[in-house]
């Protein structure tokens, strides 16, 4: 079974994440001073595919087992609160 090449996308904010379907493989979030939470998307306006709450001031790795959440869409940041920074890891 062949593997598909893991690509990264740095985002400071909320809106969609411009790299068309994808498989997220793998979140690196920075919090900020207050808890964080993370939101996303199948495209805009489109169903949740994770909703995920941080502890405050810290930076955490998020794993997402076997073949990873699918976005048929674009996939959506549709809520960042207190994330200073996430780095989306997706095939």
């Amino acid at each position: 079974m062949a593997s598909s090449d893991i690509k990264a996308k740095r985002l400071t904010g909320t809106g969609a994440v411009g790299v068309g379907r994808a498989r997220i493989r793998q979140l690196q979030v920075t919090v900020g001073a207050g808890a964080g939470r993370l939101t996303i998307t199948d495209g805009n306006g489109g169903s949740t595919i994770l909703d995920l709450d941080f502890a405050a001031s810290d930076t955490h790795s998020v794993n997402i087992p076997s073949d990873g959440v699918l976005s048929t869409s674009d996939p959506y940041i549709s809520a960042a609160t207190n994330i200073t920074a996430l780095t989306f890891f997706y095939s």
